[in-house]
């Protein structure tokens, strides 16, 4: 098939989601370079995906989702485990559940004692502060005048109050800053809101870019391989409606496609191992083994309650009165649509010797089995109201991989998470579970606090968990560690984002990380994506 030529181009980034996002709009920013960004997804068209409370809906729909899965994970009764990746411009900061966190400082200088120079939480932190734009935090640990706007929880459920206080009075610390000096302790989290509808990557830096000259966006786009010729890139070719096109970069191709699409791409472009390649057909240019390994993901599982008081998110959920906060936030950016229901949280140590905290915790003031919108209803306000307290393990230890089912760029490649493989990963969970439970226990919780649903108060011994683990545990979404940085043999790219081996290409999203970040990853993601632009505008100007 004869390819169109799209053009020529100062830097080819692929991939519109957090990263790539924010990297392709920081290099236009010079107005003397040319900027191709590459989507295969479409643009964030919908009016549902600005509000809040329909994260949900999108996250299980086909048509903005990549709805991806893993292999059947041993650990987990071989259950396949849905992997939802944003399929639009934005990426999954269109899908996701909006949440800013950065982690804490030992990821980062953990990163540079393994060898990345330029990684210790000093160096990255002013790469945060430059994307952020905080309504009110003013100190030095946040940013005011960046793109993305950052905001405090805005709900104030009555349980997730309560819970915050129980918190408190099994012992732990309070903390109105997850980002702030410490991450331990219970509080609310912030999030990427702005009056009241989502404010990802797709508005905070692809709208406004799309305004320069020097920027150009092709969406529905999906890249087939970049080219790699005499050991430098120079090209990416990609499917449109159907035609093959190839677009040229003079200068650098940076590849944003997340955890899954990035070790893909790479392999598809020849760059991977060796021998998996060439039994797909595909001749290899640089043999990477560390291309699609060192896969990491934040397991997840959920403590559910039924609740005596009719206060959880199930009276909001009736159908006429989501028709009315729908329409609310829409038009004024208030009521219920315009609020995620994971606003408490904490973090906490449970592992004896922990420096950090090991368990993040996402509360919901709703049942997870009813939250869903239903005709009007009538009973008793235990048998629909209840809380949601979801817990997982920070830093895993179980590694997984990726890897190419095809040579077709269509095909999804091979994911296999081997959650729970290691022990350290089960005893934690467990840990923490137990932990919450103590929580719940608290005396501010009793006037919410129900029957234990799920897994139920049967479940008590390490055994019993680890079988409930299996048939209801999954992910917080968070695949991580795929075309990691790095000074060994495995390593993927150098501490500047460079793939080795291939002069002017870079990679920038979460598969970069040597280590997963203690927390959600989307903050971290864009951070990633403003170091990429800095070091392609160092790189220039060298």
């Amino acid at each position: 098939m004869t390819a169109q030529e799209t053009g020529r181009f100062d830097y080819i980034v692929i991939g519109a989601g957090s990263a790539g996002a924010t990297a392709a709009a920081r290099l236009a920013e010079d107005g003397d370079v040319s900027v191709l960004l590459l989507e295969a997804g479409g643009m964030d068209r919908h009016p549902g995906f600005r509000l809040p409370l329909l994260m949900g809906a999108f996250i299980k729909s086909g048509i903005y989702n990549w709805s991806y899965q893993t292999e059947p994970e041993e650990k987990l009764g071989g259950r396949r485990i849905p992997w939802p990746r944003g399929k639009v411009i934005g990426g999954t900061s269109t899908l996701n559940g909006m949440v800013y966190i950065r982690g804490v400082p030992s990821d980062y200088d953990t990163w540079a004692q393994m060898g990345l120079k330029g990684w210790s939480w000093e160096e990255v932190l002013p790469f945060f502060r430059k994307s952020e734009g905080h309504e009110d935090r003013r100190d030095a640990h946040h940013g005011a005048n960046g793109p993305l706007n950052v905001g405090r929880a805005r709900g104030r459920n009555p349980l997730a109050e309560a819970f915050i206080q129980a918190g408190r009075q099994a012992g732990y610390p309070l903390n109105d800053d997850f980002n702030g000096p410490s991450q331990e302790g219970f509080g609310y989290y912030d999030f990427t809101i702005k009056n009241g509808k989502r404010f990802g990557t797709a508005r905070a830096f692809v709208r406004p870019a799309m305004q320069r000259q020097n920027f150009t966006l092709v969406t529905h786009a999906l890249t087939s391989r970049i080219v790699i010729e005499n050991g430098r890139a120079t090209a990416v070719e990609y499917m449109k409606g159907g035609v093959k096109h190839v677009a040229h970069a003079s200068r650098e191709i940076i590849l944003s496609g997340g955890a899954i699409n990035s070790p893909q791409i790479l392999m598809l472009s020849g760059v991977g191992p060796a021998e998996d390649l060439k039994a797909l057909g595909i001749q290899p240019v640089v043999n990477l083994p560390g291309v699609g390994k060192n896969l990491q993901d934040h397991f997840d599982c959920a403590l559910v309650y039924e609740s005596p008081a009719p206060v959880s998110l199930y009276k909001q959920l009736r159908l006429d009165r989501v028709a009315v906060s729908l329409a609310q936030g829409m038009v004024s950016g208030k009521g219920s649509a315009t609020v995620f229901p994971y606003e408490g949280g904490a973090f906490i140590k449970v592992q004896p010797g922990a420096q950090d905290p090991d368990i993040q915790i996402h509360f919901m003031h709703g049942r997870e089995d009813t939250a869903a919108v239903h005709a009007f209803s009538s009973g008793a306000p235990e048998k629909k109201h209840g809380f949601t307290v979801r817990v997982s393990p920070l830093r895993p230890e179980s590694r997984g991989y990726v890897k190419l089912r095809s040579a077709d760029p269509g095909v999804a490649p091979e994911m296999r998470a081997n959650y729970l493989d290691a022990d350290y990963d089960v005893e934690t969970t467990i840990l923490g579970l137990r932990a919450m439970r103590k929580v719940i226990a608290q005396p501010a919780m009793n006037p919410y606090r129900g029957k234990e649903i799920w897994p139920g108060p049967a479940t008590e011994t390490d055994a019993d968990f680890r079988k409930w683990l299996a048939v209801t545990g999954g992910t917080t979404f968070h695949p991580s560690g795929t075309c990691a940085m790095g000074v060994g043999p495995d390593a993927v790219l150098d501490e500047k984002l460079r793939v080795r081996g291939v002069e002017g290409l870079r990679v920038a999203d979460a598969s970069v990380m040597p280590r997963i970040v203690s927390g959600n990853t989307n903050a971290p993601s864009i951070m990633i994506g403003e170091r990429a632009a800095q070091f392609a505008k160092e790189a220039r100007r060298a």
